[in-house]
């Protein structure tokens, strides 16, 4: 019997040892930084209500409102969460379906053009860079500390040294400019050019013009693939996303869009799997198969989604959607909407970024 109480009190240690190694390990594991959507910040630029949405992706619940200047439209955060980047445009707002001689009637203030910078901790802004003239869309480069913006009524783009916080060189490249976006190297920049239907290729080192690419009609972004090799350029009138070989700098392919569709907005999935597109009036965002360049997927996600953009795990997808004022969650394993987020006026960039130390 002693024996006997030996051994279980001996099995009844090693269940109790194996449940706390276990315990350890769990709680050890939870410790860590995981590369999910909880935790993280979405920032939503809102065009007519001159201000910045702050959304937490833990309750996908709007958390705070940053007013920032006039015409907010293209954001980027920082990749420690810590600075936020907007671009303001005191040029006035005109729809495609007013004319141009209505458009040239209203009065533009040069004065509001410009970058603001946010500290995202505080949400207060800091300062407002020189963007060049209304400044629409840019991109950043964090290592060489510059922002490659483009100048749409300008047919410009202006390039911001962001520690001396002026500009470093304006370039003249195609008509109406809007997406910008740097390679993955940081080594070229793209720029649409609207009106040219074109994408001006830029040495980000000399700021000098590389070469030109002829894609669809009025393009609209660009995005690369991880390792720089290939690009997809959105064409909201030509109804198409074209598959751009970057080392030739020649369109090697052009995906076609269903009848309604008009491509908008890019983003790439982490793993480089997909590449999705927002739709503006198609209402949709489609999923495109970068293995096949083929549209496998597409989800209605509200009126005339504009921007998007996605978790750092891409497990959730976030579009600006103009009209109605929100934005639509996706969940991009089942590509369905888990809910909507009102924000301000007009949301039309989005931006995600970690929650900042301190906030």
């Amino acid at each position: 019997m002693l024996t006997s109480s030996r051994h279980r009190f001996s099995d009844h240690c090693a269940r109790a040892c194996t449940a706390s190694i276990l315990l350890l390990v769990s709680l050890c594991a939870a410790a860590q930084p995981q590369q999910s959507s909880a935790g993280e910040v979405v920032y939503v630029s809102n065009e007519d209500s001159n201000d910045l949405s702050v959304i937490s992706t833990r309750d996908n619940t709007l958390i705070d409102t940053i007013a920032v200047g006039t015409r907010p439209r293209g954001v980027k955060v920082s990749p420690d969460g810590r600075t936020v980047f907007v671009a303001l445009s005191g040029s006035p707002k005109c729809p495609p379906t007013m004319p141009d001689e209505e458009c040239e009637k209203l009065v533009a203030d040069k004065s509001l053009d410009g970058i603001a910078e946010i500290d995202a901790t505080t949400r207060k802004v800091k300062r407002i860079l020189p963007g060049g003239s209304d400044p629409e869309q840019f991109d950043v480069s964090w290592t060489a500390k510059k922002l490659f913006v483009s100048n749409e009524d300008a047919n410009q783009a202006t390039i911001v040294d962001l520690a001396t916080g002026a500009v470093e060189r304006t370039i003249t490249v195609g008509r109406e400019p809007e997406g910008v976006r740097l390679s993955p190297d940081g080594k070229i920049c793209y720029v649409t050019g609207e009106t040219d239907h074109n994408v001006t290729v830029i040495d980000t080192a000399t700021g000098n013009i590389i070469g030109q690419i002829e894609v669809g009609l009025r393009p609209r972004d660009a995005v690369f693939l991880s390792n720089g090799t290939r690009a997809y350029v959105s064409s909201e009138l030509g109804n198409t996303v074209a598959v751009v070989d970057v080392a030739a700098r020649t369109v090697s392919s052009t995906i076609k869009f269903p009848e309604g569709a008009k491509p908008m907005g890019l983003v790439v999935s982490p793993d480089d799997s997909r590449v999705y597109v927002s739709t503006g009036r198609g209402k949709t965002v489609a999923v495109i198969d970068v293995a096949t360049n083929a549209i496998t997927q597409t989800v209605e996600v509200g009126a005339r989604p504009w921007g998007i953009a996605l978790s750092r795990d891409g497990k959730r997808l976030y579009s600006a959607n103009g009209p109605s004022g929100d934005i639509a969650v996706v969940d991009t394993t089942k590509l369905e909407v888990i809910t909507h987020v009102t924000v301000g006026r007009s949301p039309w960039g989005v931006a995600v970024g970690p929650t900042p130390a301190g906030s």
